[in-house]
């Protein structure tokens, strides 16, 4: 087949699905968690259209795999009322209850998601066109990074249940919440990217309002059965709505404490600014990026192109961590652009359900239009797209467009493409890519190509001052989750890793005495009696 005619085919009829992959029927979601209870919804609702289209008698159309709830500010209220009740002021059930106890309670619902896995994973491909391998990974990944939690919050309490004394002062310290989360995750890992926020969240004691992501809704709905089952009423709230509707009076209350979103810095930007107490306002943010790939003149340049390939269009570009522009030494630019084209194009595209797929349609309604006038911007100020069919288009899906050279005249010098478009810039001294990303807004990770150690040694040393991570002949990435994820500027606030979740979503606090006989006495005869969730020996194995 030509490429032409594999771009015309790429969508299938209906009855050509295999039946494993197939939603069995549509998923029309009327219920939200509010207060322990699933109440019914009754108002308008969110027609969810699939990324994948379904070739028929009139042409190819996105398939309806669904609609949910789109509630109202009153609904949003009484989600918010309740997460406050249920915290009490540092009084309710979960911020007081033992750290033990409030573990089993995440394990249960660890063990309830796990028996939703298929329909949670069958969801995943096809609300926003993630492969089913990648769908897969996602679940399995989650689940891992809950028990990583775990473990996490095990060893920290078991430091924590130790005595300091110090100037005649004894002292426990431990960690302890800081309120009502409100919790917004990604629409490019819908599962994955909301439950490393929203878990240690959780397990610290915090009660949530949880907002998922308008791509990707559809998949938390199997789930909030378990959210009910596994933990106070109250302490898990889920709101659904338009975000512009319903989030700017609960930032207004003043009763949000925390404010977790990944998504962009404008959005954050402008619910900080509604609260009216900014200052006890906690934010964990994972926002803009602009990760950049500098390919040095010592690059070994099939491995830079192998993991620019990786880093560029893995899900087709759409994370934050994904290269978004290549700087490439020029005396290496043609054998790079050469070898990055071949490499383009071995990359299978098709569905999700398609073994070893690499390329699939994308999610957002209007990425293609977007993603073409980016090229034509390009074009237009001198550049090309250098591989053959890139810019392609079929519907939702867009092919891999490589396009050099860019410039700072072009939006995609600077603009955050979030798709399956690899800039690709020559340079001719290593300030001129080290000058970009001081000049960015962005500062999350770079990826540096070079077999010289001096070389690499010289770049190290400022660029660790711009961005959060530097990797050495590899991609940008997240994991391993127990790396500390952050970044400067306008890409991230707060840091998250397994371990600095945790610390992200409390606060330390501390029981402290003179130390003298009659305050020995009394801590003792606490502890002895268990009588304490705070101030307590208790080890956990």
């Amino acid at each position: 087949m030509t490429f032409k005619e594999q771009l015309d085919a790429l969508f299938w009829e209906e009855d050509r699905i295999p039946s494993a992959y197939k939603l069995e029927e549509e998923v029309h979601q009327r219920e939200y968690l509010s207060n322990g209870e699933l109440r019914v919804w009754e108002g308008e609702v969110h027609e969810v259209l699939s990324p994948i289209c379904i070739q028929g008698p009139e042409g190819l159309k996105r398939k309806v795999i669904g609609t949910y709830p789109l509630c109202g500010e009153r609904e949003a209220t009484e989600a918010l009322e309740a997460a406050v009740s249920a915290y009490n002021n540092g009084r309710g059930e979960w911020p007081t209850m033992s750290v033990a106890n409030r573990i089993t309670c995440v394990e249960q619902f660890t063990q309830k998601i796990i028996e939703r896995k298929a329909i949670v994973v069958k969801l995943l491909m096809w609300e926003i066109g993630k492969s089913h391998a990648d769908s897969v990974k996602e679940f399995d990944r989650t689940v891992e990074y809950i028990y990583a939690t775990i473990d996490a919050l095990k060893d920290l309490d078991r430091h924590s249940s130790q005595f300091t004394i110090e100037q005649g002062i004894v002292a426990q310290i431990r960690r302890s919440p800081l309120g009502v989360v409100l919790c917004m995750g990604p629409f490019n890992y819908p599962l994955n990217e909301t439950f490393t926020t929203l878990i240690p969240a959780l397990i610290m004691g915090n009660t949530l309002l949880f907002k998922p992501p308008k791509h990707g809704t559809l998949l938390h709905y199997p789930l909030l059965e378990a959210f009910r089952d596994s933990f106070p009423k109250g302490v898990v709230n889920t709101i659904y709505g338009r975000g512009n509707k319903i989030i700017p009076d609960l930032m207004k209350s003043g009763q949000i404490n925390v404010l977790t979103l990944i998504g962009s810095s404008k959005v954050a930007n402008e619910l900080k600014k509604l609260h009216p107490k900014v200052n006890r306002l906690r934010a964990i943010l994972g926002l803009d990026a602009k990760n950049a790939a500098i390919v040095t003149g010592q690059a070994d340049v099939a491995l830079a192109v192998q993991e620019t390939v990786l880093g560029a269009l893995s899900f087709n570009g759409q994370r934050c961590t994904a290269l978004k522009i290549v700087f490439v030494h020029r005396s290496l630019a043609d054998d790079f652009l050469k070898q990055l084209s071949a490499a383009v194009a071995k990359l299978k595209f098709g569905m999700p359900w398609e073994e070893g797929v690499s390329l699939t349609p994308l999610p957002e309604l209007q990425k293609p239009a977007y993603l073409k006038d980016l090229i034509l911007d390009a074009e237009a100020h001198g550049a090309k797209v250098i591989n053959e069919n890139g810019g392609s288009t079929n519907e939702s899906f867009v092919y891999p467009a490589i396009v050099y050279p860019v410039s700072k005249a072009m939006k995609l010098y600077t603009e955050e493409q979030f798709g399956p478009v690899i800039p690709v810039v020559a340079f001719d001294d290593l300030e001129e890519p080290i000058q970009y990303l001081i000049d960015s807004t962005h500062g999350q990770q770079v990826s540096v190509f070079s077999n010289d150690e001096h070389e690499i040694a010289t770049l190290i040393d400022p660029l660790v001052n711009q961005v959060s991570r530097v990797n050495i002949n590899c991609q940008c990435q997240r994991g391993p989750d127990v790396f500390p994820f952050t970044g400067r500027k306008d890409s991230a606030e707060g840091t998250l890793s397994v371990v600095d979740a945790l610390r992200s979503f409390s606060i330390r606090s501390l029981v402290a005495s003179k130390l003298n006989e009659n305050n020995k006495a009394l801590i003792n005869e606490i502890v002895k009696s268990d009588s304490s969730n705070f101030l307590s020996t208790r080890y956990l194995f």
